[in-house]
């Protein structure tokens, strides 16, 4: 030995006995120095010193630069790098540099792996002791920096001043690419990220990248399945945070983002947004093969499948394939028989919050869409556009078999059916089928004898709406189908047709069998029945069949005595 003073404990020598003391404090735990103000204690004077400046707000040493003060010279001097640019300190096995030593010595640790500092509640491992310090405040709740202007609690010193720029506005870190200014480095980093493209956290399952480590770690729980953020009201889970708080205004009904336009408030600042561009007729996002613009990205990304005819949401029931999770998701309600949203006024239930809303125009009389050239109202905006149609006769959708031309895509598509001899929708009672979910539901009733449209002023009742609408004439003499040749009127628009085929001589319905025609289907249905026979109408008093009910009432006027009446 050179008779310099060494540490027993670990070998350390020294230059002064006076070091070697301080030093075996680190062994012994002993720290002399107490400050009177807040009961820390040190194990040298000089740190007790450093520390009382935080009390006293003392801050010796000033930046000639910049003005900034600092408790320390050294952390002046590790200040004056930033002005410099010098960073001594480099990694030799990535080339990162440093402005301080002890920064490198912690950024060595990525490399190495090693976490010294150890949770001694959760074992959590970290590699500075001051992530262990703020780590330890989520177990004892701790949060000892407060905003003295809104009262907001942090964990650490840092988050406190960088949620105080919320207040003052200062963002002090700007992009020299765009001039977008940031309240913290790591988010001007981030957002730098943008222009350079770099995406540095990849995904090990699916090679998709990141910009933020964050965003990384939310997306890896699409695979895993976690959903670590739990609604304590209903039992919902959400992969993040932010996404269990925007839920949460659902039970608490919250709406913190106001339309300062027309008053609509919203539970995401993300829909206000969106929002925002029906006041302004913003539409950001072009479709780039047919110039269509939108005012959502997804809307626009749901569209091209129109171009591309993706349809990536397949039904693991029936086959079909959908452009949207949310249509595949409305689509299997039809085999769940799930209907989640009730009228509270009649019980009628639906499968979209949307139908919904359409039903509910029933009960109000609300027809929030108007023509403007005639003025008259519609519940849906669909029945408006048809109705435009009227007015410019456009017929914009035309059947490639047999030419007719149709005012929507909806009434093309059923319409082709008659081609197709598709009947997709089947009564679970009799099995008939119907190319029509609204036809399919009109046939139910007949099974469940159900009539929910009256008529106030005789009381009849009907199974459907337009069934009343044509019945309520005979009250009100209205007859709007007017024959433009002879100048007759008509209650419905197809008797107006079955008319117009007097003057046209237009006989449809053709037999198969002897080629007859005639004007109307249920004309050709009853002179069928001379080939096959089919006699079904019956008299229940003397067992004689008919193949018109004309006929049978014609006879039966015979037993009443009744002169019958000549056979049509």
């Amino acid at each position: 030995m050179d008779g310099r003073p060494t540490c027993e404990q670990c070998g350390k020598t020294f230059t002064r006995a006076s070091d070697l003391k301080i030093h075996q404090r680190i062994h012994t735990g002993e720290k002399p120095h107490k400050c009177d103000q807040c009961g820390n204690a040190f194990t040298r004077a000089s740190d007790l010193k450093i520390h009382q400046r935080i009390h006293t707000g003392e801050k010796p040493y000033t930046c000639d630069q910049c003005g900034n003060a600092f408790t320390t010279a050294s952390n002046l001097k590790q200040h004056q790098h930033i002005h410099t640019g010098e960073k001594p300190y480099e990694c030799y096995q990535c080339g990162n540099a440093f402005i301080t030593a002890h920064h490198l010595k912690v950024h060595q640790r990525i490399h190495t792996g090693e976490k010294p500092y150890i949770c001694d509640q959760c074992g959590n491992a970290f590699t500075t002791a001051s992530s262990l310090k703020k780590h330890q405040h989520i177990h004892t709740g701790e949060k000892p920096y407060e905003c003295d202007q809104c009262g907001n609690a942090f964990i650490t010193g840092h988050h406190l001043k960088i949620h105080q720029r919320i207040h003052t506005g200062e963002r002090p870190y700007c992009c020299g690419q765009c001039g977008n200014a940031f309240t913290t480095a790591s988010s001007l980093k981030i957002h730098q990220r943008i222009h350079t493209g770099e995406k540095p956290y990849e995904c090990d399952e699916c090679g998709n990248a990141f910009t933020r480590a964050s965003d990384l770690k939310i997306h890896q729980r699409i695979h895993t399945g976690e959903k670590p953020y739990e609604c304590y009201q209903c039992g919902n889970a959400f992969t993040t945070a932010s996404n269990l708080k925007k839920h949460q205004r659902i039970h608490t009904g919250e709406k913190p983002y106001e339309c300062d336009q027309c008053g609509n408030a919203f539970t995401t600042a993300h829909h206000l947004k969106i929002h925002q561009r029906i006041h302004t007729g913003e539409k950001p996002y072009a479709c780039d093969q047919c110039g269509k613009n939108f005012t959502q990205m997804n809307v626009l990304k749901h569209h091209q499948r129109i171009h591309t005819g993706e349809k990536p949401y397949e039904c693991d029931q029936c086959g079909n394939a959908f452009t949207t999770a949310s249509d595949l998701k409305k689509h299997q309600r039809i085999h769940t028989g799930e209907k989640p949203y009730e009228c509270f006024q009649c019980g009628n239930a639906f499968t979209t919050a949307s139908n919904l809303k359409k039903h509910q125009r029933v009960h109000t009389g609300e027809k929030p869409y108007a023509c403007a050239q005639c003025g008259k109202s519609f519940t849906q905006m669909n029945g408006l556009k048809r109705h435009q149609h009227s007015h410019t006769g456009e017929k914009p959708y035309n059947c490639d078999q047999c030419g007719n031309g149709f005012t929507t895509a909806s009434d093309l598509k059923i319409h082709q059916r008659i081609h197709t001899g598709e009947k997709p929708y089947n009564c679970d009672q009799c099995r008939k089928s119907f190319t029509q979910m609204n036809g399919l539901k009109r046939h139910q009733r007949i099974h469940t004898g159900e009539k929910p449209y009256k008529c106030e002023q005789c009381g009849n009742a009907f199974t459907t709406a337009g069934d009343l609408k044509i019945h309520q004439r005979i009250h009100t003499g209205e007859r709007p189908y007017e024959c433009g040749l002879c100048g007759n009127a008509f209650t419905t628009a197809s008797d107006l047709k079955k008319h117009q085929r007097i003057h046209t001589g237009e006989k449809p319905y053709a037999c198969a069998q002897c080629g007859k025609s005639f004007t109307q289907m249920n004309g050709l249905k009853h002179h069928q029945r001379i080939h096959t026979g089919e006699k079904p109408y019956k008299c229940d008093q003397f067992g004689k069949f008919f193949t018109k009910a004309i006929h049978l009432k014609i006879h039966q006027q015979t037993h009443n005595g009744e002169r019958p009446k000549s056979i049509p």
